[in-house]
């Protein structure tokens, strides 16, 4: 476990890291995330263990842009206006998936959550990389979090800590989807379901 810095050298560590099958913890715009290549499997099973969730339960994948997202997920007018809208931010949503090694290596069933994070850290990553695995750096029973030096305590198991400092959070992301036509929010965040509904 290596902890390194959000400059071009630690950014280059990571990133060799990830094409590696490592696991990396790193700062987003709302909680410290952990993550990996979606593609390896391997890596997939490791993030899973090291937080000891469920696999019954997905995990989102981070994106550079909705562009990347476009190869894997499939967007309907709804969601393209507000991905438009709302991204790079702090809005998850969930969407079919339409790349299938990626739903092998991640055992996803046909839909998967996905975002572009707003953090200048993790964006110049994603650059390089395209898609991270983006589930908060916790134990799945305990809270997330914005200081790295309590993530990196609390959580063992990964290869690199890219750390981004204390973040400035407003709370976790709002996760939303289209279910007939319609906005269903699968769980409150920072963005509000008036600013979501006014699209629409």
């Amino acid at each position: 476990m290596k902890k390194v810095s959000c400059d071009y050298n630690g950014l280059k560590i990571a990133l060799e890291s990830i094409r590696n099958g490592g696991v990396l913890i790193f700062p987003t715009d709302t909680v410290y995330g952990i993550g990996c290549d979606p593609y390896n499997k391997e890596a997939v099973n490791r993030v899973y263990t090291i937080k000891k969730r469920n696999k019954t339960k997905g995990v989102p994948i981070l994106g550079y842009s909705k562009a990347d997202l476009e190869k894997i997920v499939v967007f309907d007018e709804t969601t393209k206006k507000i991905a438009k809208k709302f991204w790079p931010g702090q809005l998850t949503i969930i969407l079919p998936v339409k790349d299938k090694k990626l739903k092998e290596s991640m055992d996803a069933t046909d839909k998967i959550a996905v975002r572009v994070p707003d953090n200048k850290c993790i964006l110049s990553l994603l650059k390089q990389c395209k898609l991270i695995i983006g589930t908060s750096a916790n134990l799945s029973t305990e809270n997330s979090f914005v200081e790295p030096d309590l993530c990196a305590k609390s959580i063992t198991g990964y290869d690199i800590f890219l750390d981004g400092g204390t973040l400035e959070s407003l709370g976790e992301s709002t996760i939303i989807e289209i279910v007939n036509k319609e906005i269903k929010i699968l769980r409150k965040g920072v963005i509000s379901q008036e600013e979501l509904f006014s699209l629409v």
